[in-house]
């Protein structure tokens, strides 16, 4: 099995640059010749989106929540890439609860057996910054620390602290180095909004921004010591077989490859990797098409997916486009096997209020309209248990999660969602044996016999619109 050359970017909280360096540095080795892939920690979406949009890169993600340990020694091993760069969330051992590692950044480390590099935002911090270090050093049982840069610090802070931070090391037992600095650059900062960062084509000149980061670690941080660490990565356990649950959606198949229409623009992009994986595993054509320009549905396809995003950024244009509307509303009513997700599912509805209040027609497949809460409706980590048959057959389960400022009149009760904290439960979802329309971001993997009756369903349709 292949084991790749691989680092985690981790810090000790959000907003301490691991995005910008993790672009920078993907940016770096790409331009430096290396094969290079990625993963964001956690559900993000648009970490990997900016991975692949602005750097050609090709990312997942790696979520202790929804995947076992195994697992996500699969979904790294399975990679061809010879270099792999990992994006932390949060803090480096900021879990599902807040209080433990359990789902942080440093438990998928751990599992995939992946050396760090430690982010430590120096902006207005002293000689503490060494006690912040060593309090993370003494914390790293493993030992999976390599390395340390500080973000937003001059080259004379850097050399007026290292001794503290050499100390801090020595004190921790641990044998990280310290790689480099980056210098703050008012000029270099990727613009967020409430789902997180703003996508790829929002952001003016994003390419030269990160190439301008690229630039700032090259010459300040030692690439060969980046380097190095990525190539004391350990095996991963060759036991660890990606193919032992995916594959059970391929076994009595026949052997005929299904298209599926996929909803991919700047409306509806929020796309698990791994969940397309599976679809593609599954012997699925995905077929890429557009809700906001294209003016039908692409030709000779059997389901139908309509992911999450943005839609209530596009609302004029996706009211607008009465012959797609049309398309998709007819395709659904017919039949044809359909997943919506989020920004998906209030496509859907009757119509999306805008913050002027105005409601905008949208297909109107189910009733009810999507509005504007102003504030987080459900959010985190959710299993969902399914209280009517369906897709997922009563009593059955798969993982998923919330975030989303927006509500709905009529959001469904086939399924019972409860938080992973325990703390709360909700209905939702709208469901029979050929969709699941609801609010939820599901993660296909975790139940792959979901992705098999799909997979079913859209073959009956196939095969009763080909009597037709």
């Amino acid at each position: 099995m292949r084991n790749s050359k691989r680092i985690m970017i981790a810090a000790a909280k959000s907003g301490s640059g691991k995005t910008i360096f993790t672009c920078g540095l993907l940016r770096l080795l790409k331009r430096s010749g290396f094969d290079v892939g990625s993963f964001k920690c956690g559900p993000d979406f648009i970490d990997p989106m900016f991975h692949r949009t602005v750097l050609g890169v090709r990312g997942g993600n790696l979520d202790p929540f929804f995947c076992t340990h195994e697992d996500l020694q699969n979904l790294v091993a399975k990679r061809s890439e010879e270099y792999i760069v990992m994006e932390g969330a949060m803090g480096i051992y900021d879990g599902i609860s807040g209080m433990g590692i359990n789902g942080s950044c440093y438990e998928v480390a751990s599992a995939t057996l992946t050396p760090i590099i430690l982010i430590i935002d120096a902006k207005g911090i002293g000689s503490t910054i060494a006690s912040l270090i060593k309090g993370i050093l003494i914390d790293d049982k493993e030992k999976l620390i390599s390395g340390i840069i500080l973000n937003r610090a001059s080259k004379s802070y850097l050399e007026s602290v290292t001794p503290l931070i050499n100390e801090a090391i020595r004190e921790s037992k641990s044998e990280a180095v310290i790689i480099g600095n980056i210098p703050s650059e008012s000029s270099l900062k990727l613009e967020s909004r409430h789902l997180g960062l703003k996508l790829p084509e929002e952001i003016n000149d994003i390419g030269e921004q990160i190439d301008s980061f690229s630039d700032l670690i090259f010459n300040n941080c030692s690439l060969d010591s980046i380097l190095s660490i990525m190539k004391e990565a350990r095996d991963i356990p060759t036991n660890a077989c990606y193919s032992n649950d995916n594959q059970k959606i391929l076994t009595g198949r026949v052997n005929e490859k299904l298209r599926m229409a996929v909803a991919m623009d700047e409306a509806f992009c929020f796309y698990y990797e791994e969940n397309l994986d599976a679809l593609r595993d599954a012997e699925i054509e995905v077929v890429p098409f557009s809700p906001l320009y294209d003016s039908h549905l692409p030709k000779n396809v059997s389901g139908i997916l309509i992911g999450g995003g943005y839609p209530e950024l596009y609302l004029r244009a996706l009211s607008e486009n009465r012959s797609i509307k049309a398309d998709i509303k007819n395709a659904i009513e017919s039949g044809m096997p359909s997943l919506a997700e989020c920004g998906g599912f209030m496509y859907l509805l009757d119509s999306i209020e805008d913050e002027e209040r105005t409601k905008w027609p949208m297909l109107g497949v189910i009733e009810g309209g999507a509005y504007n809460t102003n504030k987080l409706s459900r959010f985190g980590y959710i299993e969902l248990n399914s209280v009517s048959n369906g897709l997922i057959p009563s009593g059955e389960k798969i993982k998923g999660h919330e975030f989303h400022y927006f509500d709905s009149t009529n959001n469904g009760e086939c399924i019972l969602a409860e938080k992973a904290s325990g703390t709360k439960s909700w209905k939702c979802c709208h469901m029979n044996e050929n969709h699941i329309w609801g609010y939820p971001h599901l993660y296909y993997p975790s139940n792959p016999e979901f992705v098999e009756r799909f997979v079913t369903a859209m073959r009956l349709y196939n095969s009763s619109a080909s009597v037709k």
